[in-house]
């Protein structure tokens, strides 16, 4: 060969050193190394597959709604107020209910002008409701719930019924309101 030609890779060196680059690793920590980012990688893929697992049951929820903040309604304090106009209806089967209470009404204190007594288009009302039409009737609503033994009171923007007083209460008494037959015991 020529010497023109020649390069430094021709000579080839007797001695057994390490000549260039190795990219070797060092083989003490590769296998220390590869086991724990396999580990590693196992418990990642076991955590995650768990979590998802729980979501898709329904066990685990991303995004919950907001459960709704329990808040008191104040109430009016109960007044009876003979101002306002009272219609009672039954709302029971049994007759002469709704005069009944009209005569109640008056008694306590109630213009007979002011009481108007009716019967109401369901015969079986299962319990007496005091209702009324605007907020600021509510306290008079829950005085004269009171007065006849009412079991609830309920604000209805129905109410007054038309043709009647704008300050008007409406009683619809229901079957709460019939007292038990009494039962005949043997005589023996």
């Amino acid at each position: 060969m020529p010497t023109s030609l020649r390069d430094r890779f021709d000579d080839i060196s007797a001695s057994p050193g390490r000549v260039g680059a190795h990219r070797a690793e060092n083989p003490r920590v590769r296998g220390w190394t590869t086991l724990a980012w396999a580990l590693a990688a196992t418990v990642v893929l076991v955590v995650v597959g768990i979590f998802a697992s729980m979501i898709w049951q329904g066990k685990i929820v991303l995004f919950p709604t907001p459960a709704p903040s329990i808040s008191v309604i104040p109430t009016a304090e109960p007044v009876v107020d003979t101002s306002y106009t009272v219609l009672v209806l039954n709302g029971t089967p049994e007759e002469g209910q709704a005069t009944l209470a009209k005569d109640e009404l008056v008694a306590n204190g109630w213009p007979e002008a002011n009481v108007l007594a009716g019967n109401a288009g369901d015969r079986a009302f299962p319990l007496t409701t005091v209702y009324y039409a605007a907020p600021e009737a509510e306290g008079a609503a829950r005085g004269l719930a009171g007065l006849i033994g009412a079991t609830e009171v309920a604000l209805d923007p129905e109410y007054p019924l038309p043709g009647t007083p704008a300050t008007q209460l409406t009683v619809v008494l229901g079957l709460d309101r019939i007292e038990p037959a009494a039962t005949e015991t043997p005589a023996g």
